[in-house]
This record gives C-alpha cells, structure tokens and sequence, in this order.
C-alpha cells in the first residue's frame, strides 16, 4: 500500500463533547491549508512533546474551545492513512483502478485517540481553525465529514468496546475499513443515473441512511426432464436482512471501486461453489428496488440498482459448495409452481414479483429450446 516507511506517523487526538443529545462540532472554514476544510469534525489536535494522550486532549480542547473537560472517555484508535488523488482516478474513473483498495503513496499517516466527553466548565470562546456548533445527533448525516467517521461516531452511539479502526483514504474517498481486524463492506453510492459519486460508505451505514447502491443477482436455471427449473437459496438465519428467506440463487452487494460482472462471477463462486466464465453469464436487464423494513429492532432502508443475469445450469454437474454465512440450503423449482408459491405466499421468501417474471420473460423466450432439449437428469441437492 504504496511507501508508508516514509512518512512518520503523527500522534492526535479527537473528542466528541456531549450535550443534550448534541455533540460539539467543529466547521473547519478558516484555516488555508487544511486537509479538512469545510468539513466538520470534533476537536482535537496533535501532540506536544513528551506529551500523554490525556494531556493532549485537555490542552488541545480548553485552546479550541475554551471548555476545561472533567469527564472524559478514550473509545478506541483510530489509524488514519491519506494520499493524493490524481485527476486519471476521479470519480468517473475509479472503477477503471487495477485495485480499488490500493491507495498509492501515503502522505498523511497518524493514530488518533478518539474520546467523548459529558461533563465541562467554561464557555465556549472563538476558535482560529472554525466555527464551533453543537449539533444534534441525528442532523449530523446532512453535515459534510470524512464518510469514515460516520462509522466510528456509530460504534460510540452503540456503546462498542474499545475499538481500533483503520481508515483508508485516496483523495476524499474512503477505500477501506478495517475494525478489530476485520475488513468492513464498503458501497459506492449513486447519483440519480444510478452511477458511481464518489461517495463511499459502510454497509450498515447506508441502508440506515438508505442511500442508492449497486448489487447483482444471478438466477440459476436448467432444463430437467423437460422442464425450466429455477435454483433457489435460503439465507442464513444470522442474515441482516431476511434472515432464513427463500431468494435469488445468488446475489449481493457491489463492493466500493468493482464493476457488475466480476462482482457476479464473484458471488456465485462465495455462495455456491461454481466457477462461471463470464460468457456463461446473460445480462437480462437491470432491476430497481425500495424497500423499508425493520430487523432485530432497527430500520433498514433497501435501495438497490442491481444487474439481473441468468446462469443456464443444463448438462453441468453442479457440486454445491455453501458459504454457511450467507446460504442455509438451495433448492431446485419449477418455475410455474414457484409462481404459484410465490403469489399465495406459502413459500417464505424475499423475491420480488417483477423480478421474477422478468425471469419468466426469459424463459418464455427459451421455451422452444426446452422444448427440444432432451430430458437431462442433473444431480438433485
């Protein structure tokens, strides 16, 4: 990930004070040179010599704001990593980047120490790098911030553990995410032509917001003894969404940078175990979803612009190879008696009607070449 041996890393740290459900932000709206101009972020600053966490907080806080902190909590560390974005990998060209995840050289490279606060004295004075604002918590998504925050500022909200975040930026764009160690889902989100901002944003985040994002879904088909069947999956019971559904033979999200067709070829290979060249893939049409629904007590916001492809199974010998966190089980259906379990809703699934007769549609249109098709017999699952 470029030459990171060559910049020192800084040491900082970033306090979120609370009152009345607000938190203090600060417009960074002054100063010329700055990395965050015009967003808004909390208060903080970088250590002095010899300095502790602790005394970098109270100093840097009571300089900016003028309030002397008397409680005060360190929620986590957060590693941030920073380079140039040339004007070739703009937002109409990201997808264009060999590794949407490589950032290049770094120039920015620091560990934050990341605090709340609720108890202070003092009144807030003028600051020399902003504008000091409390906002309330839930106007905060309208602010314009570094996208990464938004998931440490929901890891707080959550009450999270001690936390060690990573945060990967080329330009503005976030380009990874890694929390604990483990790598977090990140989607471009869409304009109103359903194309790629610029923006990037964590999975959970943006069905919360529910912002517009891209996904594939490839429907398994064959011709048995006759007949077009159709491949479905149930999903895991630990599912966000649709936990233990009958959907699409295989689906999911875009991440950040990739395009549709790998992203396709990529998913049946994770969920199912098939390795599909890409010219095994049909491109049947695009698919708009919205949907608002609610799981394990919180809202989840769907709005998802999806390439829909079929996959013809016949003559292959399919060996099943489940990804046990995403596929309890699968199953073979007609599609006629899919049809009719799916409109009397004595199947418990999450497909969507008009998806699926877009796949009848297709069917419709290969009805000849079922028709002429000898009778196969294909391994069942």
């Amino acid at each position: 990930m470029g030459t990171m041996e060559k910049v020192e890393a800084k040491l900082t740290t970033l306090c979120y004070i609370e009152k009345n459900d607000s938190y203090l932000m600060l417009h960074r709206n002054k100063k010329k040179k700055d990395l965050s101009a015009d967003m808004w972020i909390g208060v903080g600053g970088h250590f002095e010599k010899w300095e502790s966490p602790s005394e970098c907080l109270l100093r840097e806080v009571k300089e900016e704001t003028g309030l002397t902190l008397t409680s005060y909590k360190l929620r986590g560390i957060v590693t941030f990593l920073y380079s140039e974005e040339t004007e070739a990998e703009g937002i109409g060209n990201r997808r264009d980047i060999q590794n949407p995840r490589d950032i290049g050289d770094v120039s920015e490279f620091e560990y934050m120490f990341l605090y709340t606060a609720d108890v202070f004295t003092g009144s807030i004075r003028e600051c020399d790098e902003g504008e000091l604002e409390f906002i309330r918590k839930d106007k905060l998504k309208t602010l314009y911030f570094w996208t990464g925050d938004e998931i440490f500022l929901k890891l707080i909200e959550n009450d999270y553990p001690f936390f060690d975040l990573k945060l990967t930026y080329k330009g503005k764009t976030l380009r990874r995410a890694i929390l604990d160690g483990k790598e977090l889902e990140l989607f471009d989100i869409l304009d109103e032509n359903y194309e790629p901002t610029g923006i990037v944003r964590e999975r959970s985040i943006v069905h919360e917001r529910g912002d517009w994002h891209r996904t594939v879904h490839i429907w398994v088909v064959r011709v048995a003894e006759g007949k077009m069947e159709v491949l479905l999956q149930k999903r895991a019971a630990n599912k966000d969404s649709f936990p233990g559904c009958y959907d699409i033979s295989s689906a999911g999200h875009i991440q950040a940078g990739d395009d549709y067709e790998t992203s396709a070829l990529r998913e049946l290979f994770e969920e199912l175990g098939i390795k599909a060249a890409a010219e095994e893939l049909e491109l049947v049409g695009t698919h708009k979803t919205e949907c608002h629904s609610r799981f394990y007590g919180k809202p989840f916001i769907n709005r998802e612009y999806s390439n829909v492809y079929i996959y013809d199974a016949t003559g292959k010998n399919l060996q099943w190879k489940l990804q046990k966190e995403e596929v309890e089980t699968v199953m073979w259906i007609e599609y006629e008696a899919g049809t009719k379990e799916l409109e009397e809703g004595t199947l418990e699934n999450c497909i969507l009607m008009d998806e699926w007769s877009m796949i009848g549609e297709w069917l419709k249109q290969h009805k000849q070449y079922c028709e002429q098709t000898n009778a196969m017999y294909i391994q069942e699952v």
